[in-house]
């Protein structure tokens, strides 16, 4: 047996021993198995790769860390809160317009956070109340919550198992915006018309009207809305006006969260950044264990094998196992997924025939984000279950349509990836 493969199941085998019989978290687990996986090379325990490991993911830790102090400043200031009342009192006598609106809002946080958990935890938690007085049943209502925090985590600005996978083949984060939106927005039109619709259709307007909170809209008008036109001007400028000045996303978050603090309700400014921090930590304590990982897996030369061995099986497994091994593995961390399986897949199939690289990376992370649904992690399974009060499994069962069409339409962008190449420019 090669030594390459040895140190990967010696990895795989720790990890998954820390995280499922041990029940530490996903991180501790990945730095378990990356330093599991250097003894077993005969590395010893390498400081300095380690090290290196943790400042793989940097960038993408940073801007992070500054979406989640907006995203906290639009749920504090109550901008979230009055736009969902608005979609409500505009759009209610339009039911399917009224649940694909909620359903973006659902998946904002998601697009700029990068992490479905605080798609699910933010925004989320003040959708479900309105999906159950619109009608739904709470275990449908529980997986519209979730699988819309995924096409979130999935769509742009921020996808991290995008950037991941980029970052482990040298490809800038340019290009995937509008490949993200084909694979995200017509898979949440789907699954929040698929699953609400049906109890939509006969909703009683006044009722649910008289059951909102608007007073916060009503107090502080259009202002309360500053910071999320003020994000998206400044992100749309920063890409389509070439004299714009090129600020960077965290420059850019920091900036629409500073317009914040000053359009809604008060509140204490040090509390809401302690909470922030809260929720961002643990997303980036993941990226650290997968940046370790990472590099103790290129050390020992793991990594290389994983290619090697995929060219040998054929191209056929590979596009197999991309759309059934990567979203189970992302039930342990869809990081992980696009980290260990994304990049030597994406190298498999660009070497492989004629595609584009772009295409095949954004379907491999919408995958890997998909793992999200999985048990026994099935982070925004889990928590959008919670939400309405039910066990998962119950909300996991209505999950599977959509997730089969998301399946498909992966499948159909990767199989015309050369087709779809315009959507790169």
């Amino acid at each position: 047996m090669d030594i390459e493969l040895v140190c990967l199941l010696v990895m795989l085998a720790s990890f998954l021993l820390a995280n499922l019989a041990l029940r530490l978290p996903v991180s501790l687990s990945m730095v378990i198995g990356a330093v599991a996986g250097a003894l077993a090379g005969g590395q010893g325990v390498p400081l300095r790769h380690l090290y290196e490991g943790t400042f793989t993911y940097v960038d993408t830790m940073l801007i992070i860390t500054t979406a989640m102090f907006f995203m906290a400043v639009t749920q504090k200031s109550g901008a979230l809160e009055a736009l969902n009342a608005a979609i409500v009192t505009h759009f209610a006598r339009v039911p399917a317009l009224m649940l694909v609106l909620l359903m973006l809002v659902v998946m904002f946080p998601g697009m700029i956070t990068g992490s479905s958990t605080a798609a699910v935890l933010s925004s989320g938690s003040l959708v479900a109340p309105i999906l159950l007085l619109v009608g739904i049943p709470k275990e449908k209502a529980g997986a519209i919550i979730a699988i819309g925090a995924i096409m979130g985590m999935a769509a742009p600005p921020i996808n991290i198992p995008a950037m991941l996978i980029g970052g482990g083949v040298d490809m800038p984060y340019i290009g995937f915006g509008l490949p993200l939106l084909l694979l995200t927005v017509p898979c949440a039109i789907f699954a929040v018309l698929f699953l609400g619709l049906p109890y939509a259709r006969h909703l009683d307007v006044e009722k649910l009207k008289g059951s909102l909170r608007t007073e916060v809209g009503s107090i502080y008008g259009f202002v309360l809305y500053l910071p999320i036109i003020v994000l998206v001007v400044l992100l749309v400028a920063s890409k389509l006006v070439p004299a714009f000045p090129q600020l960077g996303t965290c420059l850019i978050f920091l900036i629409a969260s500073a317009v914040g603090l000053f359009t809604g309700r008060k509140y204490n400014v040090w509390n809401m950044c302690l909470e922030a921090m809260d929720t961002t930590i643990p997303v980036l304590a993941k990226l650290v264990g997968v940046g370790m990982f990472i590099q103790i897996l290129t050390l020992v030369g793991s990594r290389g094998w994983i290619v090697v061995s995929c060219l040998a099986l054929g191209i056929v497994f590979v596009y197999v196992a991309a759309f059934t091994i990567m979203p189970a593995f992302g039930a342990i961390s869809s990081y992980g997924a696009a980290s260990v399986i994304g990049v030597p897949f994406l190298l498999v199939m660009v070497s492989h025939g004629t595609c584009n690289d772009i295409i095949i990376a954004a379907v491999l992370s919408f995958v890997c984000c998909l793992g999200d649904l999985m048990p026994p992690t099935a982070l925004a399974g889990n928590y959008a279950a919670q939400i309405v009060g039910l066990p998962y499994r119950k909300v996991l069962k209505h999950c599977a349509v959509p997730f089969a069409v998301c399946i498909a339409l992966a499948a159909l962008c990767m199989r015309w990836s050369t087709a779809l190449g315009f959507l790169t420019v």
